[in-house]
Formats: C-alpha cells, structure tokens, sequence
C-alpha cells in the first residue's frame, strides 16, 4: 500500500507540535493520511505544513473556508500553493462561492481536491433547527452535497450516516469524506452521528477521519493498523 491508497486520515489536532510530531514520527504515510485543522494551522502556519509534507505525508488542510466568493477562491489558491492534498470549504457558502474555488484552482498545473463541508457531525437534529435550517440532518445534507456536485468539486464532508444516502443519489466518483467515525470500543467524543470504520466503509465512505481514537490510544500506531484491517475486510 503507497499513500494514495489510504482511505484512513488521522486528524492531528494538538496543541503544540512537539506532541504532533511526536505521533507522526509513529507513523508511516503508507498507512495514513493526515489532517491539519484550525487550532495547529492557527498556531503552526505553513512551516508546519511543509515539515508534514517532508516526511511523505498527503496532507487535507481542513480550515472549512467560508467568505465572499473571491476572498475563498484567494485562500484556495494560497492553500494550493503549500502543496496539499485536499482543502475544504462551506458548501452554506452557495454555488457563486464553490464555483469561483474551482475555476481558481483548475488554472493550476496541478491542484488539490476541493470538497464541501455539508452539516457538521456535531450538529444534532435539534441544534440543526435551532440555526434555522428546516428539515433533518440527512435532508440538508442531500440538498447541499446536490449543490456541491453540480457546482464541480470532487466530493463532500459529511457524517458516514449518510454516506449511503449520497452513495446511492450522487456518482460513483464523487468523494465522501467521513468524520464521525469511532470503532465500538472508543468514546463518541463531541461526535453524534457515528459509525464504526466498517460501517462506513460499507456505506460507501471514500476517506475516513479519525483522531482521538488513534490521537488518544495508547498505542496509536496498533489502533491505526486495525482501522486499516478493518477497512480491508470491508472492501
């Protein structure tokens, strides 16, 4: 297995590098992916990036942009230039904001993925409501990843919950990025729409992110491996 082969991306939020780099010297990019999100990029910047990067790691800058369309399409393209793998944005942001992302980054030799932020995983059904959105989480979603695919970007950040759903509605190329997912044994955390690695393998999910399940055993590098295993025997 080389790195594009992945499908587990282990989220690295910490908050300093020592410990970060201290788990990624565990790890082996044949293995995983990695997520860099706000807290680290907020305190960490693009050396860290580049430092990520010189080990061998796809990285997924996932700083969920959310702004007028030319402000995205300006931070897309900065993001691109530090050599990642995949970025994200707010599919909320609407179809004049995701389109102006993805004609900036197509003028580029190469590109990252460019997927969508749909609902969050934390959200409830009722805290869903309560920011005015009618319906229930799985409505919303299918809305916005519709939205997301006619606008042209690579796929969606949705609950694996849902990943059937958009499996079955949307095409078979269209990228489903999963947080949310928990083996049986590991706590929910502040997710709530879960599932189990093999659950949302089987759903349909494209790339999973994990963090405190791996971040936080006590052994990161054996809870990795049998992620991996499970995802296999799901395949």
């Amino acid at each position: 297995m080389n790195s594009s082969d992945s499908r587990v991306i282990v989220a690295l939020d910490y908050p300093d590098q020592e410990k970060a780099l201290a788990l990624v010297e565990r790890l082996d990019p044949s293995l995983c992916r990695l997520k860099v999100g706000k807290e680290m990029f907020t305190r960490l910047g693009p050396p860290f990036v580049e430092v990520l990067r010189s080990r061998g790691f796809d990285l997924f800058l996932d700083l969920k942009f959310h702004d007028i369309p030319n402000t995205v399409a300006a931070a897309c393209d900065a993001a691109a230039d530090l050599g990642v793998w995949m970025i994200n944005l707010h599919a909320s942001g609407g179809r004049r904001m995701m389109e102006t992302a993805r004609e900036r980054l197509e003028a580029r030799t190469q590109r990252p993925l460019l997927v969508a932020v749909t609902i969050l995983t934390s959200l409830s059904g009722e805290e869903i409501h309560e920011i005015g959105f009618a319906g229930d989480p799985a409505d919303n979603v299918s809305r916005l990843a519709r939205l997301t695919q006619q606008a042209g970007l690579d796929g969606v950040v949705c609950s694996p919950r849902e990943a059937e759903m958009l499996r079955r509605d949307l095409t078979d190329d269209f990228l489903l990025v999963t947080p949310g997912v928990r083996p049986k044994q590991a706590a929910q955390d502040d997710q709530r729409r879960v599932m189990t690695p093999a659950e949302a393998i089987r759903a349909g999910s494209s790339y999973l992110v994990v963090g405190r399940p791996i971040t936080g055993a006590a052994d990161p590098v054996e809870a990795l491996q049998l992620i991996n295993q499970e995802i296999a025997a799901n395949l």
